[in-house]
């Protein structure tokens, strides 16, 4: 499978590139960000863009690819729509997973899914940019994905047993890290899903 990442530089974006990498089901990686990944690795190609809400003059490079997972930060609806758009004109049919906060009756979340994609939304709760060691269900002995900006990564840490506490008590809404949430974008990509919008509890249970 061939897919693409949309907004690989940024906290999720980061975490679902790795699962990409890590995964031999993606034979090839496209990782399109407004700035470079710092990856390297045999399957993944960048495609720096500074305006990802504007994805026309590179369609063509989408072109070829059997999923995008669109994990934009600034702007999100704007991306989204923009690498919706593009993905339906080059690879119609093909699947599209957009990371998307939002709650029911999104309008951007409708729009993506009336498109000729094989489009799902994932509103995986809370997605730390930051996970601690040792912290039950968050510290696999794996990469982590870190924040970029040194500001915010303590702050992620101080939240850890709020994120345990709403894990308990909202399970709906409850918090996953970024490289589960790639890997459950890789089996939805791969096999589908019963529902178009995947919550927390789903994208745990693949």
């Amino acid at each position: 499978m061939k897919v693409i990442v949309v907004g690989a530089a940024g906290v999720i974006g980061r975490g679902v590139l790795r699962a990409c990498l890590a995964d031999d089901r993606v034979g090839a990686v496209l990782a399109v960000g407004r700035v470079p990944t710092g990856e390297r690795h045999p399957k993944l190609r960048e495609l720096v863009r500074p305006d990802l809400s504007d994805l026309a003059p590179v369609r063509d490079a989408l072109a070829g690819h059997d999923a995008c997972f669109c994990c934009p930060e600034g702007s999100p609806a704007d991306v989204a729509l923009a690498a919706g758009a593009a993905l339906a004109e080059v690879a119609p049919g093909s699947a599209f997973l957009y990371v998307s906060g939002a709650e029911d009756g999104d309008p951007t979340e409708e729009a993506l899914l009336a498109l000729p994609l094989r489009a799902y939304v994932f509103r995986p709760g809370y997605v730390p940019g930051y996970v601690p060691r040792g912290v039950p269900g968050y510290g696999q002995p794996m990469h982590r994905t870190v924040a970029r900006t040194r500001l915010h990564r303590p702050a992620y840490v101080a939240a850890a047993p709020f994120r345990l506490l709403l894990r308990l008590l909202r399970p709906a809404a409850a918090v996953t890290t970024a490289e589960r949430l790639g890997r459950a974008m890789i089996a939805v990509a791969e096999r589908g899903a019963p529902r178009r919008v995947l919550t927390a509890a789903d994208i745990d249970a693949w």
